[in-house]
């Protein structure tokens, strides 16, 4: 599937049947020399196998044991499944993700999902730092797709704290600055940027709208704020006189910052996207030459790279185990009993 072959690329892969008494005594084994530990598995049934943090740390007293799951730990929802589309909503996420007057729409991609294994990334490495700077004792790490949802509203949830007012949704607007949207043109929409006071001028010399620089009505962005139900709908009638590619074109020749709205393949082909690499080229053993984003982390000594495919299921199961000292016939008989494939 697109989803897997999307996240797993780098990695080995070992199937290991943990419903069975031998499966579990592999995964000790595994663990015992392991820097990491991490699963998802619900809450309570890695200790339930016998795998939970204190036996494993017990053996291996350096582990970082990370948890993934849909509420945390303790909680009085702790017990309850979830997907991303479900934390979207109890998150918060589709109650500002839309048209004002539109349904709730959940973000183009799983970000819940992706930002709770971003979030578990930085755990894991504060983890092993402290590890190594401390006495070499590792630690749990326990990470939730709703914490880190709530953590994702950021600036939505503090408009909340300091107004006691729920944002609500808004398109391509926010609420404390003007312009900053997607406008309309004659074949679609382009987005232009205006943080900053600076880029005012510009941006109304861009539209040939010189005048509105000395408007007191729009002077200030808290002005332009205040008034933009006045504001944009002069704006829009500017724009839909331009193509989109025009109004971009326009907007940077007086350095606002603007650009087109790229489906999949206009980023994929996008020039700066190729010449920083983050267009790869892949091998995979039954799919083919397979494409996939490159890593945006570009290091000047380990540079990242996408070194192999991602693996089939239980691919690496013999490797990995004869690292580990299991000769042939351990490894055929496990095989035999169904504790690994």
């Amino acid at each position: 599937a697109a989803y897997y072959l999307s996240v797993n690329r780098n990695k080995r892969s070992v199937a290991l049947n943990l419903a069975t008494d031998e499966g579990r005594a592999v995964f000790r084994d595994v663990a015992d020399t392991a820097d990491v530990v991490l699963h998802n598995f619900r809450v309570g049934k890695m200790a339930e196998w016998g795998l939970g943090y204190p036996t494993l740390a017990e053996r291996n007293p350096g582990l970082v044991y990370a948890h993934i799951t849909g509420y945390g730990e303790w909680g009085p929802h702790r017990h309850r499944p979830a997907y991303d589309l479900a934390i979207q909503a109890e998150g918060g996420m589709m109650s500002i993700t839309g048209t004002p007057d539109g349904e709730p729409v959940r973000v183009g991609v799983a970000i819940t999902d992706l930002a709770t294994g971003y979030y578990t990334t930085q755990g894991i490495l504060a983890a092993l730092f402290e590890r190594e700077l401390g006495d070499g004792e590792g630690q749990k790490l326990d990470v939730s797709l709703l914490d880190s949802a709530a953590a994702l509203n950021t600036y939505a949830a503090l408009f909340y704290f300091a107004t006691d007012d729920p944002p609500g949704r808004s398109g391509s607007k926010i609420p404390n600055i003007v312009p900053y949207q997607a406008f309309p043109t004659t074949d679609g929409h382009a987005v232009v940027a205006v943080p900053s006071e600076h880029l005012w001028p510009g941006f109304c010399a861009a539209l040939g709208r010189e005048e509105l620089v000395d408007d007191e009505r729009f002077a200030t962005n808290d002005d332009r704020v205040r008034n933009r139900a006045t504001l944009e709908p002069m704006l829009e009638a500017e724009t839909r006189e331009y193509t989109a590619a025009a109004l971009v074109e326009t907007m940077r020749d007086h350095d606002v910052p603007a650009t087109p709205i790229h489906d999949m393949a206009a980023v994929y082909d996008h020039e700066q996207i190729h010449a920083r690499g983050m267009r790869e080229r892949v091998d995979h053993p039954t799919a083919g030459e397979v494409e996939m984003p490159g890593s945006p982390m570009h290091m000047s000594r380990t540079p990242a790279s996408v070194r192999d495919p991602p693996p089939l299921l239980g691919e690496h199961t013999d490797a990995v185990l004869r690292e580990m000292g299991y000769d042939d016939s351990r490894i055929a008989a496990l095989r035999d009993a169904d504790v690994v494939a």
